[in-house]
């Protein structure tokens, strides 16, 4: 019971890591749909540059530059030329499926490094989670540009005219929100499961999204869902610790992304909309051009 809770916390770091990040872009108004391939190029490339130099320091450096790098191109085509943002995201995740798929495969199998150890019975990454989600609530709420990125997310035109830097507060919480998606990424292929294979993260930069919406945009219950997410696919793995023969295993494997798709749909609603719809920042996904 104790290793599967160790386990699981492993697992929900790099959940909210990634989501993290994503919601502190979000609240800038800037959405990117393409976590798997952030942290597809971040992880792969991490795990290249650890394997060969040894040394896991090198490897986050690595993965946290990538991840920085693509929320900077994103950055610029989402908000420089003003392009479909969805799309912008689905192109990264195109990208970023492909490429690692050719450059990763000579260092398929495992990392090779000696196992990274755990910080006071707990995994280290879920511990900076926690301090993470905890920094993220306070700077969005309690600090004066915390309150300026969040009113850049609902009214840019509003904050341009107030003063605000609308462009630089957008393009800052992209490559925040890029080097932390890419630091989950390091810590899933370094950490979590350090043997590369193709396609090794079976969707979970899309649940790392659906936290963001699954949270109403509030970094502390997006660790909370995290931690959910982290039980449910350790469970789905070896249903048996809990719940043995009951169910496929299987069919536990499914259970994370029927949630997912569950939490989407119903975001998706007129309901939601009506009865939740003020948490969700007004000009997510729209562009912004100043008025000259």
């Amino acid at each position: 019971m104790s290793n599967l809770l160790t386990i699981s916390l492993a697992a929900a770091a790099v959940f909210a890591i990634a989501a993290l990040g994503e919601l502190l872009e979000q609240r800038a108004g800037i959405l990117n749909v393409g976590l798997e391939g952030v942290m597809l190029l971040s992880g792969t490339f991490g795990f290249m540059v650890a394997k060969t130099t040894g040394h896991y320091l090198w490897g986050f450096l690595v993965a946290l530059a990538i991840g920085a790098l693509v929320g900077l191109i994103h950055g610029f085509f989402s908000i420089t030329l003003g392009s479909n943002q969805v799309v912008n995201g689905m192109a990264i995740w195109i990208f970023g499926f492909g490429l690692t798929t050719y450059v990763g495969y000579p260092y398929t199998g495992p990392l090779g490094l000696k196992q990274f150890p755990n910080l006071l019975g707990l995994p280290p990454f879920f511990i900076l989670a926690l301090v993470l989600a905890g920094a993220i609530w306070f700077l969005l709420y309690r600090t004066h540009i915390g309150l300026q990125l969040r009113s850049v997310g609902e009214n840019p035109a509003v904050a341009e005219s107030s003063g605000i830097a609308v462009i630089r507060l957008r393009y800052l919480a992209a490559v925040l929100a890029g080097a932390l998606v890419g630091l989950a990424g390091g810590v899933y292929s370094l950490i979590y499961n350090p043997v590369w294979s193709y396609n090794y993260l079976q969707g979970w930069g899309f649940i790392a999204l659906a936290l963001v919406f699954f949270s109403l945009w509030n970094p502390l219950l997006v660790l909370l869902g995290a931690v959910l997410f982290g039980v449910l696919w350790q469970l789905s793995l070896y249903p048996e610790l809990l719940f043995p023969n009951f169910f496929s295993r299987y069919l536990w494997r499914a259970v994370p992304f029927l949630i997912t798709v569950v939490v989407f749909v119903v975001m998706s609603t007129r309901w939601f909309s009506l009865r939740w719809g003020a948490a969700k920042p007004q000009a997510l996904g729209l562009p912004y051009q100043r008025e000259s």
